[in-house]
């Protein structure tokens, strides 16, 4: 998976396969209000390492804080099949 780059160079959002932990997966947004698809009240793995993944122009997926201890990184999943950012709102 490449990321997409605008008129500027700048790549689209990358997360971490919620499958694999590995595949790095583009996020899809919906065009006519530009908001980020997601997938509420998902619970992830713990598959991937603390370590951005790359896609094959080596540009990193995103990644985040963990909430429990506010240092450790940690990978964004984002369904594979549907593109969707997992999300659990609480």
């Amino acid at each position: 998976m490449r990321a997409r780059k605008d008129n500027n160079g700048i790549p689209v959002m990358l997360g971490t396969s919620s499958v694999d932990g590995v595949t790095p997966i583009v996020l899809y947004v919906e065009p006519n209000n530009h908001g980020i698809e997601v997938d509420d009240n998902t619970t992830g793995s713990d598959l991937s390492a603390i370590n951005a993944r790359r896609d094959e122009n080596y540009d990193p997926v995103a990644m985040g804080t963990s909430s429990s201890d506010g240092l450790t990184p940690e990978a964004i999943y984002i369904e594979p099949t549907t593109k969707k950012l997992l999300i659990n709102s609480l």
